[in-house]
């Protein structure tokens, strides 16, 4: 019973583990800091809409640069 238990709870968390990160955890990471990052800014009063595209087109560029360099 215990092992069935166990086995359910890992198995959502690997469900949202994929589902949250995928197959690239630079995107994930980058997300993260981006909101964490605008959180920030917004909090400190200074106009933050820019930040996340900015973050988001960065990760994008480092996860790119990253599979390209693997083949």
């Amino acid at each position: 019973m215990l092992a069935t238990i166990t086995k359910m709870i890992r198995s959502f968390g690997m469900f949202w583990w994929d589902f949250i990160v995928g197959e690239d955890v630079t995107i994930a990471i980058a997300v993260v800091l981006g909101l964490a990052g605008v959180a920030a800014l917004h909090a400190a009063k200074v106009t933050a809409w820019w930040a996340l595209p900015v973050i988001w087109v960065l990760g994008l560029g480092l996860s790119l640069a990253r599979a390209t360099k693997k083949h």
